[in-house]
């Protein structure tokens, strides 16, 4: 089931996809006819009390940008305020000359999970998405650490819905393409930790909640954006985000939404 978050007639909610269709998942609405797309607004896909991003999960990437291989899961916050949705661009910051996408499998929390085991992660989630941890290398290796440059508004792109089923989360192709060039393609096989040993490793640290995001690691292939890009996440079986890159103008504010995980 692809699941959106859409507005309409002044209601925020969750809604499943069908050809050209919506239907509310959120039955005290009392929406229960179809609702055709032209009469919707769709919204970013998830609205998180926290991202959890794993850090170094694919050994090539880790020695492409010079980091140590971890040998148990590390992991690093980005901040709500950076969620966009499929279509809305990428806001290259001023403070920063170089910026590069990651592609990465997104999994998205529909039930709170606390210091739960890898086989327990499954009843856990609610659908998988296309994500996008866009970073700001250069400050990164100035910094040291990642909370400037992972966290500027727009630097998480989601979307452009969720994936409920999806059979086997270690068995996917991830790519990034810009501008019709392959730039990433990588295999969820080839993850370090798993993406179910990934909400694991998170739970024995701080409580997921539904809505919350939990990006899994980029394959090698990282590369810088520029002004103007066409910047694709395409992950089989899941979806295909799309981004464009923009240049900061001060003009670029993510839209503002609310909605509600359909899964008790």
């Amino acid at each position: 089931m692809r699941v959106l978050r859409v507005r309409f007639n002044g209601h925020s909610f969750y809604a499943r996809l069908d050809g050209n269709h919506v239907y509310c998942l959120n039955p005290q609405l009392g929406l229960e006819q179809p609702i055709s797309l032209e009469e919707i607004t769709v919204l970013p896909v998830v609205t998180p009390s926290k991202i959890v991003c794993m850090g170094m999960n694919f050994k090539d990437h880790a020695e492409e940008i010079g980091f140590e291989i971890p040998s148990e899961p590390v992991f690093f916050l980005k901040p709500p305020s950076s969620v966009i949705g499929s279509g809305q661009a990428i806001v290259l910051p001023v403070a920063s000359q170089r910026v590069d996408h990651e592609a990465e499998l997104g999994i998205v929390i529909g039930r709170a999970a606390r210091n739960i085991t890898p086989e327990d992660v499954p009843t856990h989630i609610f659908g998988y998405t296309c994500a996008n941890d866009v970073t700001a290398r250069d400050l990164q290796q100035r910094d040291g650490l990642f909370g400037r440059c992972k966290g500027f508004d727009t630097f998480a792109p989601v979307g452009p819905w969720i994936e409920t089923e999806v059979a086997d989360p270690s068995d996917l192709v991830i790519r990034a393409v810009v501008n019709g060039e392959v730039r990433q393609e990588g295999h969820t096989a080839d993850m370090i930790f798993s993406p179910h040993e990934v909400v694991a490793a998170i739970s024995q640290v701080m409580t997921l909640l539904p809505g919350d995001l939990v990006l899994t690691g980029t394959p090698k292939g990282v590369s810088p954006i520029q002004d103007g890009d066409d910047v694709r996440v395409e992950i089989e079986g899941v979806g295909l985000l799309i981004n464009p890159a923009l240049r900061e103008s001060g003009d670029d504010v993510p839209e503002e939404g609310a909605g509600e995980i359909p899964v008790q």
